[in-house]
Formats: structure tokens, C-alpha cells, sequence
């Protein structure tokens, strides 16, 4: 198989962002044990010592596996792709029909299939053994089994006629072809934002409307506070699964929804509990949602349009081990190696999301106490067992949101000013 100077490119590309990972990985460790039996003070009267040392060997553990798994995952896309997996994978399905049409869906969903095999035994240790060593997991086989049917069933039905639009469309709308796909996949898009709440979530989930009476009429008073409609509250029972606490909101337009698992409310006082709910409304009053999707637009519109150049450059495929270029196979290549040139963006990505937090604080902050929502942050990070001393490189990378004193520390100076103003 020949290479060229792109294979050259793509391996100087692949090897530097393992390396940074791993980098960055180590750097986060050696904070993480510098900081071992030393509590931030701003939050000495608040965790003990026990509980931040199980955060550090927690995020140690978590380290350790995705060491082993950038590792790993590197080396299977070299496998795909400068070892012939994926020539190999398109030559098994080209031999089975003349139509390019089922050759690319069979050789998309296939490879598809192949994926996530392959990521199934990480899946199973992180569920049943780093999960369950540290007390999280609550999900049993049964339920872990179920979920992965599930989860292939839905992507039949909803990813089999997708793909299929998408290289049909590739291969009948000519040289602007992309405008057609991204006009479909953002459709697409606002479709299952719309169809999640009501119609996906409730197949892997329970969804029960908040039943205190007490809370919900808190909530009620702080969504007309704020102007904010929705389509109700609702408990998720994500203790189905696992210890971990969250909320969030769903969905679109009139078919909006507040869930709140029943992990965080068995643990969150009510007011705790509204300063949560206030912090994710401030995402919807600044327009986060909105501006997320739109940016995520932005970035797929480009990245199709970059699609439609490469696919065109034969040393494109060549110098990723394909030797019979076609639609189908321009589409996975620019999905695997993609990550590989675009990560060294992700701090910027980041820097933009943290910004909304700090917004989405200060608005929890001016229309409910701050110190309830302090002390709503300080139990999430000490019942998820995040870690309160991370890397700030690592966090540049990794993290979407600002760290726990960072923000802390932002809440208490707004209270502060707020005083003498």
C-alpha cells in the first residue's frame, strides 16, 4: 500500500497528541499526590480529610485506565487506517453487491458495530470494577445488557436511515453536496433535541414528576422569577445506575424538562436544590444552549466543507492506507483522524464554556442565596468524589468547567461586592 507525505503528517499528528495526553495525564497525577493529605483551605471545614483523599485515589484510578486506553485506542486507528482495516473492511463489502449505496451504509454501520466491541471492555471495567471499587455503581448485568440493546436497537432505527440520506446525498447532489448534508444533519439535530425528552430518555430511564410539594413550589416561584417555561420537573432515578448526582434540562422550544436525579435530592437540601436549578436557568437566560448549537452548527458546516475538498485528493486516501477512494470511506477517515488535528483547540472550546459557568453562577447568585449554592457545589464535588486540586493544564484541556475553588471563589467575591454596592 503506497503512503505519502500526508501519512508522514498524520503520524507526526497522531504520536504528538498521545503524547500530550499522556503528558497531561502525569501532570495531573503529580498534583493530585502532591496534594494528597492537604486540604484546600476553603474547603477544610467542610470535607475531611478521608473523603478528599478518596477523590485523589479516585481521579488516580480513573488516570490509570485512560492511560491505557489513549494507548490502545491510538493503536486501533492505526490499525483502520495505515493497517488496512478499513481497505480491508470495504473490499469485504464491495464483494458482496455492485450498489454503492448498501456497500457504504454496510461498511459505515458495520464498522460501527466494530467500534464499539472494541470499546465494550472498558465500558464493563469501568462499570463493575473502577465504579464499583469506589461505591458508585448501582447497575447490575442485567441492566447493563438491557442498555446495550437498547442502545443498538435505537441506533438501527434511527442511525440506518440517516446514514443512508447522508451518502445518497454525497453521491447525488455533486460538488456542493455538503450544503445538502449539513441541512440534514442539523435538522437532524433539532429533531432529537425536540424528540429526546419525551420519546428517548424514558427508554433507558424513569421520569416521574417532582413530588414535593414543598420544593416544587419554590421552583415554580423561581421560574416565574426568572421567565422561564417548561414542559414540568421531573426525577430521573439514576440511582438505577449509580451513586452519582446531577440535573439538567432537555429539549427544545415548548418541549422543555427539568430533571433532577433522585441521587442530588436525597442529598441537597431544598434551597440547595433551587440554587442548582437557578445556576442551569442562567444557561437558558445568557442563551448558552442556543449558542452552543449554533457554534456546533458553525463547526460541522466547516468541517463538511472541508470534507468536500478532501474528498476529492487522492493523497487524502492514499496516505491513509485506502487504496479505492469513495464517499463512504472519505466520511470515516475524516471522523477517526479528526480528533487527532483538532485537539489542540480544546482549550479554547473550554475557556468559552467556562465563561458561561461563571455567567450561569452569577445569575444562581442574584436570584437565590449564593451560599446555598456554595454549599450545593462543595456536596456535588465531594459526592461525585472530584477531585478539588486539579492541573490547570489538564483542566485547560479536559475540563468544561471552571474548577470547585475557582468558582467558589467567584461566588464569594460577587457576595462581597454585592454588599457594598
Amino acid at each position: 500500500m503506497a503512503f505519502n507525505l500526508f501519512t508522514l503528517i498524520f503520524l507526526i499528528a497522531a504520536f504528538s497528541y498521545v503524547i500530550t495526553l499522556l503528558w497531561l495525564n502525569l501532570r495531573q497525577s503529580k498534583v493530585i499526590i502532591q496534594s494528597f493529605d492537604k486540604i484546600p483551605s476553603e474547603f477544610s471545614k467542610k470535607i475531611t480529610l478521608k473523603e478528599h483523599q478518596k477523590a485523589a485515589k479516585y481521579t488516580q484510578a480513573k488516570l490509570k485506565l485512560n492511560h491505557f486506553e489513549i494507548i490502545f485506542s491510538t493503536g486501533i486507528l492505526l490499525l483502520w487506517t495505515l493497517g488496512g482495516g478499513l481497505d480491508y473492511l470495504d473490499n469485504a463489502w464491495q464483494a458482496q453487491t455492485d450498489n454503492a449505496l448498501y456497500i457504504g451504509v454496510g461498511f459505515v454501520v458495520s464498522l460501527m458495530v466494530l467500534g464499539s466491541l472494541i470499546d465494550l471492555p472498558f465500558g464493563v471495567y469501568r462499570t463493575f470494577v473502577l465504579e464499583q471499587k469506589f461505591g458508585f455503581n448501582q447497575t447490575d448485568v442485567k441492566t447493563f445488557i438491557m442498555d446495550l440493546l437498547k442502545g443498538t436497537l435505537l441506533m438501527l432505527i434511527i442511525g440506518l436511515p440517516l446514514i443512508y440520506a447522508i451518502l445518497y446525498l454525497m453521491g447525488a447532489m455533486g460538488g456542493y453536496w455538503w450544503i445538502y448534508v449539513w441541512l440534514v444533519l442539523t435538522g437532524f439535530s433539532l429533531l432529537m433535541f425536540w424528540l429526546y425528552p419525551t420519546y428517548i430518555a424514558p427508554i433507558f430511564n424513569q421520569f416521574k414528576p417532582l413530588d414535593n410539594a414543598e420544593l416544587k413550589t419554590k421552583i415554580n416561584n423561581l421560574l416565574k422569577r426568572t421567565g422561564f417555561k417548561s414542559d414540568g420537573v421531573f426525577v430521573m432515578n439514576g440511582s438505577k445506575r449509580s451513586s452519582h448526582g446531577n440535573a439538567y434540562f432537555t429539549g427544545i422550544g415548548k418541549n422543555k424538562r427539568i430533571v433532577f436525579f433522585d441521587t442530588l435530592l436525597k442529598s441537597m437540601s431544598d434551597d440547595e436544590v433551587q440554587a442548582i436549578l437557578a445556576h442551569e436557568l442562567g444557561h437558558f437566560h445568557h442563551k448558552h444552549i442556543r449558542k452552543h448549537m449554533f457554534n456546533s452548527f458553525a463547526i460541522s458546516l466547516f468541517s463538511l466543507t472541508l470534507l468536500g475538498y478532501l474528498i476529492n485528493q487522492d493523497w487524502f486516501f492514499h496516505g491513509l492506507g485506502i487504496s479505492h477512494p469513495s464517499n463512504h470511506t472519505a466520511l470515516i477517515l475524516f471522523t477517526l483522524t479528526i480528533p487527532v488535528f483538532s485537539f489542540f483547540i480544546a482549550p479554547i472550546n473550554n475557556y468559552l464554556s467556562r465563561r458561561h459557568e461563571f455567567e450561569a453562577d452569577l445569575f444562581a447568585a442574584k436570584h437565590t442565596n449564593a451560599d446555598d449554592l456554595i454549599s450545593s457545589l462543595v456536596k456535588l464535588y465531594k459526592d461525585n468524589a472530584a477531585t478539588l486540586t486539579p492541573d490547570y493544564l489538564y483542566s485547560a484541556f479536559h475540563d468544561s468547567h471552571p474548577s470547585a475553588s475557582i468558582r467558589i471563589n467567584q461566588l464569594k467575591t460577587y457576595k462581597s461586592n454585592k454588599r457594598y454596592t
